[in-house]
């Protein structure tokens, strides 16, 4: 089964104010390349070939500067007229994005990570394959969704944005999740409402016993919503050790 992307690039971007005012945050420059290039260049560089795009009034701005679908490959964008919270940018993505697994990829996720094995042997595994939950090392974990973790280190729950972090892992922003997920999506929405948050569906994966935590290290991973975290990922991206292009260098 396929595996699709949902870039999610909504939301107001208010941590990055006033730039946010006047165009959308993964329009902002990381060094010499916008936000999106980096993030994009990731999903291509995974093997996906259709992706839809999520964002806000600023979409076409962001349609002028990604432009056309390169080659065998297909580019939605929808707006999302008001930010109404994950749930519903990620509902805006469901018709171009059903009966199948996906990538869903906040836009301000910056990684040297690449994701081409991991969506292949997603994409290859015969039953539904559950979800990968991609964890990062993080000084300060308290602004994410924090991995639990038995003794064996196998993932038991996920405590979004805990005071007292039960660990250093914080998961959020890419994961895989399999064709079960808009299911998942109806059934938390219905149940949390207002307070939904994608940490519910994660929760739902690991009761069943299909989630797969993938801890990639530290200094490997950028989340560039903030003046400070921005200005990080571009020094990586002066230095390098980012990339951008659609394809990887042979």
């Amino acid at each position: 089964m396929k595996t699709r992307a949902i870039l999610v690039a909504g939301g107001k971007g208010s941590r990055l104010y006033p730039f946010t005012r006047y165009t959308q945050k993964t329009l902002l420059p990381l060094y010499d390349r916008p936000v999106i290039d980096y993030a994009l260049g990731t999903i291509r560089r995974s093997g996906i070939s259709r992706t839809t795009i999520v964002s806000n009034e600023h979409i076409g701005h962001i349609a002028k500067h990604v432009g056309q679908s390169l080659e065998h490959e297909q580019l939605h964008y929808v707006l999302e007229e008001e930010p109404l919270g994950v749930a519903q940018a990620l509902l805006l993505a469901r018709p171009h994005n059903e009966n199948c697994r996906l990538l869903v990829y906040f836009s301000d996720n910056i990684t040297t990570v690449e994701f081409d094995k991991l969506v292949h042997d997603f994409s290859e595994a015969e039953a539904p394959p559950g979800c990968v939950l991609l964890a990062r090392e993080e000084e300060h974990p308290q602004a994410f969704g924090v991995a639990v973790l038995d003794e064996s280190g196998s993932i038991i729950d996920v405590v979004e944005k805990p005071e007292n972090p039960p660990s250093n892992l914080a998961i959020g922003g890419i994961y895989l999740f399999d064709e079960t997920f808009w299911d998942k999506l109806d059934s938390a929405v219905k149940q949390k409402q207002d307070a939904f948050s994608i940490s519910d569906i994660n929760r739902m994966y690991i009761a069943e016993g299909k989630a797969t935590l993938v801890s990639v290290g530290s200094e490997t991973w950028v989340d560039c919503g903030t003046p400070e975290t921005l200005l990080q990922a571009s020094i990586m991206a002066r230095d390098g050790k980012l990339n951008p292009r659609p394809y990887r260098e042979r």
